[in-house]
């Protein structure tokens, strides 16, 4: 039986940096916010999303995604309207996805929000990714050019690192992405031996 292995982290925390160290060592990873992202140009999901947010998140028949990101991270209940659309989507595609690595002893999933979609209960254990504050912040402007303003936007309607760890069984403090992909192998190794 594969054990599904929960990453998760809030924006700019660098889980995606431990997502991919995992993948070097072998472990299947699962990056459920690019494939939602794929996802989105799915015709099925855009004629969703554009029946609820209207046609000024279309541009070119495919979904704008600042123009949709600037409504529902400025609203809570679109935030959850959108998230209703999409997380059946990416749930229905990682089950194929897993199904395709049953022969692996553990797989990744990563996700920033896996307590917030709910899908933390499909996993053997988690894993939380925290970095300070200020750090993901400049992480994030300089990885999105974008604003202070709208990370914070997104920060604030994450959970924070004190209730992702409560749900949590391993934590990696990313102060040095050196020192955070060592605690991951060492993850890694308690994993495969439990």
């Amino acid at each position: 039986m594969t054990k599904i292995i929960g990453l998760t982290g809030g924006i700019g925390s660098g889980k995606t940096t431990i997502a991919k160290h995992f993948a070097s060592l072998g472990v299947p990873v699962y990056i459920a916010d690019d494939e939602a992202k794929k996802l989105m140009d799915n015709p099925e999901i855009i004629a969703k999303l554009q029946a609820v947010f209207g046609d000024e998140i279309i541009e070119n028949e495919k979904i704008d995604r600042k123009a949709l990101a600037q409504i529902v991270f400025q609203n809570p209940k679109k935030l959850k309207k959108l998230n209703s659309i999409i997380h059946p989507a990416v749930k229905i595609h990682f089950e194929n996805w897993l199904h395709s690595h049953k022969n692996h002893p553990i797989i990744i999933k990563e996700a920033a929000i896996l307590f917030e979609s709910g899908s933390y209960k499909d996993c053997d254990a988690i894993i939380t990714v925290t970095s300070p504050l200020e750090e993901r912040i400049n992480r994030v402007m300089k990885r999105d050019n974008t604003s202070r303003e709208s990370i914070l936007h997104r920060i604030n309607n994450q959970w924070t690192d004190e209730q992702r760890i409560s749900k949590s069984d391993y934590v990696i403090s990313n102060i040095s992405v050196k020192e955070a992909l060592k605690q991951a192998e060492g993850i890694l190794k308690l994993l495969n031996n439990s």
